[in-house]
């Protein structure tokens, strides 16, 4: 992934999402030749020349400060997170080319997390690598995500399961989710801001190659260049074992674990959706053995 062209696909892509109207330029009904906004449009709101904020877009400059960041970002009416990404992209590009660039270390789930996983008791729970990759699950939560799948997948690197590989390719996944158009915008939000804060990883590279090549859906999303943060989610899900639920998936970051982050769902107390998922973990729950195993017992 070229950080370069990342960062100028990223403020092309936004600059075009932009119409003059929604920051106030007037256009007195001229033809417009570009879809949104003219670079000599983004570079008088934020206070550049033009042909500063085009060496921006081809990744011929290399140096843009910190408040000329802030100054584009408020031009293009980027949120937080777009901000923070914007920031990530220019970051990786100023390093370019300096240093070789270092592979990721692998990830793994220390024993702390497991406690912290153990700690949760039934509420469904899963942890998430930097590439949204499934590095470890509880019971429940493999039951509501993923339970066609195998519970021990997540402990073999070559086989984890990755929630935006099964969004968008996996019919299960699909039809978990009620408003999937949603949840998909979600999971490609997340894989762009991995894009910025993780450029150099091949992994990710080849994810991304191969959802582009495997669904039009992902291409079409990708190519729009939004984020999405690491925080909170409502979602109504339809589960195969118990049926309609609004759930509640918060992540938070693990600590000591750059890129990890536990995901926790919960419902509102008292809901039909608490019962049901309740009814998950007692019905996915092992069997315990009885004193006495009648289907072993033999009539004399």
């Amino acid at each position: 992934m070229n950080s370069k062209d990342q960062l100028g696909r990223f403020l092309r892509t936004r600059r075009a999402q932009l119409r003059p109207a929604d920051v106030g330029l007037s256009t007195y009904g001229e033809r417009r030749r570009v879809p949104g906004l003219r670079r000599d449009e983004l570079a008088q709101l934020a206070g550049v020349s033009q042909s500063y904020y085009t060496r921006l877009e081809q990744g011929l400059s290399l140096n843009a400060s910190v408040e000329v960041l802030d100054a584009i970002a408020r031009a293009l009416r980027l949120d937080e997170t777009e901000h923070r990404h914007l920031h990530d992209l220019a970051g990786v590009v100023r390093k370019s080319g300096r240093s070789r660039p270092r592979r990721p270390a692998p990830e793994r789930v220390s024993e702390a997390t497991r406690q912290l996983i153990a700690a949760f008791g039934d509420t469904p729970v899963i942890v998430l690598g930097r590439r949204s990759d499934v590095l470890a699950w509880n019971r429940t939560g493999h039951a509501l995500f993923a339970g066609h799948l195998d519970p021990d997948s997540p402990e073999q690197p070559a086989r984890r399961p990755n929630t935006a590989r099964l969004v968008f390719l996996d019919p299960h996944t699909r039809d978990l989710y009620e408003d999937w158009q949603r949840k998909a915008r979600d999971a490609v939000g997340k894989l762009r801001l991995a894009v910025g804060e993780h450029p150099d990883d091949p992994e990710l590279a080849e994810l991304i190659g191969q959802l582009t090549m495997k669904s039009r859906e992902f291409t079409s999303l990708w190519s729009e260049h939004r984020v999405r943060a690491w925080d909170i989610a409502t979602h109504r899900m339809r589960h195969p074992l118990v049926g309609p639920m609004d759930v509640v998936q918060q992540a938070m970051p693990v600590p000591n674990e750059p890129g990890q982050r536990i995901v926790a769902v919960t419902a509102a107390a008292g809901s039909s959706s608490q019962a049901a998922l309740t009814l998950l973990a007692q019905v996915t729950a092992p069997r315990t053995r009885t004193a006495v195993d009648t289907d072993s017992v033999s009539v004399q």
